[in-house]
């Protein structure tokens, strides 16, 4: 039996959403390892859950997953330790093992899932780029009507997932995810313990500029405020804290 098999909310035709965490890579900036975040994965997995919805984890290449320090609620920085949700899903030997044997994103079938959602973390900034099946699969959801989401630094997609007609996804509509503000916050952050150079930044670009520049209405919250925006079948969240605020959005396009 499975975890969604105790949930009684439309067992005959349940939702089935693919939910895309980044493999682990290098920074290319700070030299540090980076991965997905968290609460992005495990919020959303909790509310598709309660809603009664099939969840299923992969990432762009598959295999063993890790996330950013930081993110993990035992991390020595104590940052996210107050992420009770995070905690319950790697102490449970099912859940965790989604991450630790996640499926490649070519193997995610179009026909078999009603909603694409792309979880973020530092990874995607430097991994996103040649993921071409992951910018393949979205554009696919986007333009047959399903619903295609990303929330935080997973918003990279954006930056390279193309209509048939060549054109960016995001032009001309409103999104939002990682703001300048939250950038800035985190590079003054690096700055002021001296762990790196007030030169360099801790991302290569922003998702914030790059999604102007392509044509897109960018829109935010504020620092560190939960916040998601739908537009049509395209839905994005903000930040880290935004991976409730984003399932919602993503429920409410749905339905149970």
């Amino acid at each position: 039996m499975s975890l969604q098999d105790t949930n009684p909310v439309n067992p005959r035709a349940p939702k089935r959403v693919a939910i895309v965490i980044a493999n682990p890579a290098v920074s290319s900036t700070t030299g540090w390892p980076v991965g997905f975040w968290w609460s992005e994965l495990t919020h959303p997995y909790l509310a598709f859950h309660e809603a009664g919805y099939e969840v299923e984890v992969f990432s762009p290449d598959g295999g063993a997953c890790q996330a950013d320090g930081m993110s993990d609620p035992n991390d020595a920085s104590g940052y996210s330790q107050s992420d009770l949700i995070s905690q319950g899903f790697i102490h449970t030997p099912a859940l965790k093992a989604l991450v630790e044997n996640t499926r490649p994103v070519a193997e995610i079938a179009l026909d078999r899932f009603d909603a694409l959602v792309v979880a973020g973390g530092q990874a995607p900034m430097f991994t996103f780029e040649r993921a071409t099946e992951l910018h393949a699969k979205f554009a696919a959801f986007f333009e047959a009507g399903k619903v295609a989401a990303a929330l935080c630094h997973g918003v990279a997609v954006l930056a390279y997932a193309k209509t048939r007609s060549g054109e960016f996804i995001a032009k001309g509509r409103t999104v939002t995810g990682f703001a300048n503000v939250e950038e800035d916050f985190a590079d003054n952050a690096v700055w002021s313990y001296g762990l790196l150079p007030r030169d360099q930044h801790v991302m290569p670009w922003r998702i914030e500029d790059k999604l102007r520049e392509i044509g897109a209405n960018y829109v935010q919250a504020g620092l560190w405020r939960s916040f998601a925006v739908r537009d049509g079948n395209l839905i994005t969240g903000q930040q880290n804290f935004s991976g409730a605020e984003t399932a919602r959005l993503v429920i409410e396009a749905l339905g149970r």
